[in-house]
């Protein structure tokens, strides 16, 4: 975990508990808290620069979120990376999209897509090349199809689980080529919708999402495999014990 400078803010404690999480959440998504990683209460507030207690609560929302789990008397630690379940949550937030994809081409043209229009349909010069900013933004467009469809609780599903599989799906972004594909499939995408062709739409989105997730298991474990390697190389450096810093269970894989 890296180290962070102490929050100072005058919210008090709901601040404070906001930035531990924060920096925690970003630890466990870039990788520096490995999958089965081990800690305490104690180690974080140390580095945090706070009590216990804020400590406690981002935490425990952490651990409502699916990225933690808590062990009595033994601290906490991360959630191993199932690769069963996001390809189940990939699979349903599929059929949650084709159905949205369905209902705009059946339907007229709402105004929620005009600004997926001026976002995507541009040409290569415009487009950005930020991988983080591209990620919010491919997230924002799969959430805009979903929502101008004008099913609120097909909505809200579609939320759920799209930060359920965050975690993964931000990494698709960090090779540029996948930026680039990214604007082509949307602009493809978009168009078909607009131009009410459901087969062509729903068939380039099912591609989308299925290319998407595949990237990202490959990243996934390649990433892994990196920081298990770092890990062992860090130990070995401080003379430490190999179970005080190493994950204690693997990551669970699933089928491609």
């Amino acid at each position: 975990m890296t180290r962070a400078h102490k929050p100072r803010s005058p919210g008090g404690r709901d601040s404070l508990a906001t930035a531990v999480y924060a920096q925690v959440k970003a630890d466990i998504f870039d990788f520096r808290l490995l999958p089965g990683a081990r800690f305490s209460e104690s180690e974080v507030a140390a580095r945090s620069g706070v009590s216990r207690t804020p400590v406690r609560e981002a935490l425990l929302q952490l651990a409502r979120e699916g990225y933690l789990q808590v062990h009595a008397k033994s601290g906490w630690s991360v959630s191993p990376l199932d690769f069963d379940q996001f390809d189940h949550l990939y699979d349903l937030r599929i059929v949650l999209e084709l159905a949205a994809v369905q209902r705009l081409c059946a339907g007229a043209v709402v105004a929620g897509l005009d600004g997926l229009r001026a976002l995507w349909l541009v040409s290569p010069h415009d487009r950005l090349t930020d991988g983080a900013r591209v990620a919010q933004l491919d997230e924002e467009f799969h959430a805009c199809l979903v929502a101008a469809a004008g099913n609120p609780e097909l909505a809200r599903v579609h939320r759920e689980i799209t930060g359920r599989i965050r975690i993964l799906r931000r990494l698709d972004f960090t090779h540029p080529e996948r930026i680039i594909y990214t604007y082509r499939e949307h602009a493809e995408i978009l168009r078909a919708v607009l131009a009410r062709k459901a087969g062509r739409a729903a068939a380039l989105l099912r591609a989308h999402i299925e290319a998407s997730k595949a990237e990202v298991r490959t990243i996934s474990l390649h990433r892994l495999h990196l920081a298990h390697l770092d890990a062992q190389v860090t130990d070995k450096g401080r003379g430490a014990p190999r179970s005080a810093r190493r994950p204690r269970a693997p990551p669970k894989r699933g089928s491609s």
